[in-house]
């Protein structure tokens, strides 16, 4: 009876628990790989120990579970159980190298940033002695001459930051304007990539075997536009001031380079292929003159320029005085004279003098006041001008003869199927007829005129 009652009331009051067997023969038949699916189990790099080490020490105590380096292996979530150091040597060769590239590369950087600063000490003194405005910062000024010369900039990097712009990792670029006959000054400053020694490398192998390729150089390449007369047009004119003054002068392509860099400038800038070169016995024997008139060469040439040149020596690349533009012109509007006066220049950090940067930021004034030539010492000039204009000009007259031309065509092709499309079957044979024997005759008369 007992026994009974227990039967009857076990479902009301928890039973024994169903059998693993029972569970899984209720699962949904969907769920059954999940339900049935085995334990984990030790990879092929976890095998068991060796025979000396049976799975069972002589203590009693299972050693099975224990991978080849004596640690139990365990659920894939626990990787500290489970890895090696052996696993990362892969990594530990990567590392090191990605962090030295980053080294490098900040390292370079830095040493760029450092040199381009110590040039913007040197120089921006002699910027602010000519120049009203200097930089980027829009009405703040730059370091003060004096403190220049005492040693208080000379040599250090305390430049502010709105002075000298970084465009890039191995170019600093710098502007000023506000000064007599000069309507502004751009400055750019190209550094070795010691940010990238692969890249350094490889250029310097690729001139090597090249010639076309040059050889890299950090060097400064400063242009100085001129207002030649055209003040007013940029500036508000006062009864005083730089508008109420003359600064043009006779546009002419002068030129003071170094040897080396002659057949380049030749190559690579229109302007200075207008010359013709002549060495100068006031000038050392690495520089030569590229100059369209001998009397333009008397005048620009003066004793200051030569002894500034000379001062400077082979660092000098090239000092340009021109109108032209550097690429060769395409249309007339390429042709008008935009007068400017370029220097390129490398930079040496052990050069003491910087003569040859002042003397270039007075060029200006002293082609205002000089440049002027006699009407016979421009008609070769002028006569250059003008055929290169004429040859523009033809270029351009044919390019509009053909536009003509094919709009021509092409009207009366429209006025040709206008006809046709009017036409009857028998017209349109006709008139198809008609044409090729006045295509017929043509031939005929061109082949006799050939003959």
């Amino acid at each position: 009876m007992a026994e009974y009652l227990q039967q009857y009331l076990q479902p009301f009051f928890g039973g024994a628990k169903a059998s693993v067997t029972s569970v899984a023969s209720d699962v949904d038949a969907d769920f059954a790989d999940f339900a049935t699916a085995a334990s984990p189990v030790a990879p092929s790099h976890a095998a068991t120990l060796s025979s000396a080490a049976s799975p069972t020490s002589t203590a009693g105590i299972s050693t099975a579970h224990l991978s080849a380096a004596g640690r139990p292996y365990t659920k894939w979530y626990r990787v500290w159980e489970r890895v090696t150091f052996a696993d990362f040597y892969q990594e530990l060769v990567i590392l090191p190298i990605l962090l030295l590239v980053v080294l490098v590369n900040l390292w370079g950087s830095r040493a760029n940033r450092h040199r381009a600063k110590q040039w913007a000490a040197t120089h921006l003194p002699m910027l602010q002695s000519e120049f009203a405005s200097i930089g980027f910062g829009g009405g703040k000024t730059s370091p003060k001459l004096s403190d220049a010369q005492t040693g208080g900039l000379a040599g250090s990097t305390d430049v502010p930051d709105d002075m000298l712009k970084e465009k890039s990792k191995g170019e600093y670029i710098t502007y000023a304007t506000g000064r007599q006959n000069v309507a502004w000054l751009d400055v750019k400053l190209t550094l070795y990539p010691r940010y990238n020694p692969f890249k350094w490398l490889v250029e310097v192998l690729m001139s090597f075997f090249f010639d076309t390729m040059p050889a890299p150089t950090e060097r400064v390449e400063a242009t100085i536009y001129c207002f030649d007369g055209k003040e007013k047009a940029l500036i508000p004119s006062s009864g005083s001031g730089p508008g109420s003054k003359d600064s043009t002068y006779d546009g002419f392509v002068w030129a003071v380079v170094h040897k080396d860099k002659m057949k380049q400038l030749r190559d690579d800038r229109y302007d200075v292929s207008l010359t013709t070169t002549k060495d100068h016995p006031k000038l050392p024997a690495w520089a030569t003159v590229m100059s369209e008139s001998a009397e333009v060469t008397e005048a620009l040439l003066t004793a200051d320029l030569v002894k500034a040149i000379t001062d400077a020596g082979e660092d000098l690349e090239a000092l340009i005085v021109t109108d032209q533009p550097i690429d060769a012109p395409k249309k007339l509007n390429d042709t008008l004279p935009k007068k400017r006066v370029s220097l390129s220049l490398r930079i040496n950090p052990h050069a003491a003098s910087t003569s040859l940067f002042a003397t270039f930021l007075r060029l200006p004034d002293h082609l205002v006041s000089t440049a002027h030539f006699r009407p016979e010492a421009m008609r070769k000039i002028r006569a250059t001008r003008e055929e290169a204009q004429a040859k523009i000009r033809k270029v351009d007259e044919d390019e509009k003869a053909e536009e003509r031309k094919v709009a021509g065509d092409k009207l009366k092709k429209e006025e040709r199927e206008k006809r046709l499309s009017g036409m009857t079957s028998a017209e349109q044979k006709k008139f198809l007829e008609k044409e090729k024997e006045k295509e017929a005759r043509k031939s005929a008369k061109k082949r006799t005129t050939r003959a």
